[in-house]
């Protein structure tokens, strides 16, 4: 297992490799000066020039690249324009808000998703199945800010249950960070419900039709024996994968409901930095959520070899 986690690893490298690069272009490939765009039009020569020459724009592409890669290396990803705040500070004020977020939503698609797909596939083409698919079609459907706007007018306006808005502190009162992650957690895992629902019920069926099942049926063993304990672990690998892409999705995608939920996270952080050009918060937090996409498909790979060992990395 240590080698295939050093080859994986490895297999990252050039990923990463094209992943800085990429950021790096990005207030390249802005249209106009980039100085400009950061200072507006009330900026004089003077100031521009300083600017110019505090992010290094003043050399060549070359020479600010290997010197911004040098930086991002030991963890110096600049400061923002805006408030001076070292970028790395404001990310890392930011990651346990949208890493909360994330667990919670993925924990929601698990709850719902893996035991409604089971059933579904256990019961094919009955009424259980069929509500499952019904429900499901829906969650993928719902667009979530509508989906959030929804839950605030039933369970906060209406009903008064849970806040509308929000981020608690766990260190500063457990039951109320659980009350403010609940709508959003929702809000987000409504739709990765939907989706692992329908894949676990597909791969569950055609395992349920293979070879070494009807055998263990033949043998006379129990039905829930045969699918939890022999099919669901096959079944579970393309789940898996989905599970791990939605997972790094989210780390990045959840700024619609971190907007709406009023959520410090870093969807909202990336977003504020766009509206303001703040291109250094930008490049950190783009280059901070790739990193953590390809370190989530890691702990897939690996996730494979456990369910499979015949799995490996040649």
């Amino acid at each position: 297992m240590l080698g295939y986690l050093l080859r994986r690893a490895g297999a990252m490298v050039p990923v990463i490799a094209v992943v800085s690069v990429v950021v790096f272009s990005l207030i390249h490939l802005t249209p106009g000066d980039p100085v400009n765009i950061m200072l507006r039009e009330e900026a004089d020569p003077a100031t521009a020039a300083t600017l110019r020459r505090q992010l290094g724009l003043d050399r060549p592409l070359p020479l600010q690249y290997a010197a911004w890669l040098g930086r991002a290396v030991q963890g110096e990803l600049g400061r923002s324009i805006r408030t001076n705040q070292p970028v790395t500070d404001a990310i890392r004020q930011r990651v346990p808000v949208t890493l909360s977020l994330a667990a919670a939503a993925l924990l929601v698609a698990l709850a719902i998703g893996l035991p409604a797909g089971i059933l579904a596939a256990v019961r094919r083409n009955s009424v259980v199945d069929v509500a499952a698919t019904l429900v499901a079609i829906s969650g993928v459907s719902l667009p979530s800010f509508w989906l959030a706007i929804l839950l605030i007018l039933v369970f906060s306006v209406t009903l008064g249950w849970l806040p509308p808005l929000g981020w608690v502190s766990p260190g500063r009162d457990l039951g109320a960070w659980v009350r403010s992650l609940v709508l959003p957690a929702v809000t987000l895992g409504v739709a990765i419900a939907a989706v692992v629902m329908r894949m676990t019920r597909a791969s569950l069926l055609e395992v349920l039709e293979l070879d070494y099942v009807r055998t263990a049926r033949a043998k006379g063993l129990a039905e829930r024996r045969i699918v939890l304990g022999h099919a669901l672990r096959n079944a579970l690998i393309p789940v898996v994968t989905v599970i791990g892409l939605q997972a790094g999705a989210l780390l990045g995608g959840a700024v619609i409901t971190e907007t709406i939920f009023a959520l410090p996270g870093v969807g909202r952080l990336l977003v504020d930095a766009i509206f303001q050009r703040d291109f250094p918060i930008v490049q950190g937090v783009v280059l901070v959520l790739a990193l953590n996409f390809l370190i989530v498909n890691l702990l897939v790979d690996l996730t494979y070899a456990w369910l499979d060992p015949r799995i490996r990395y040649h």
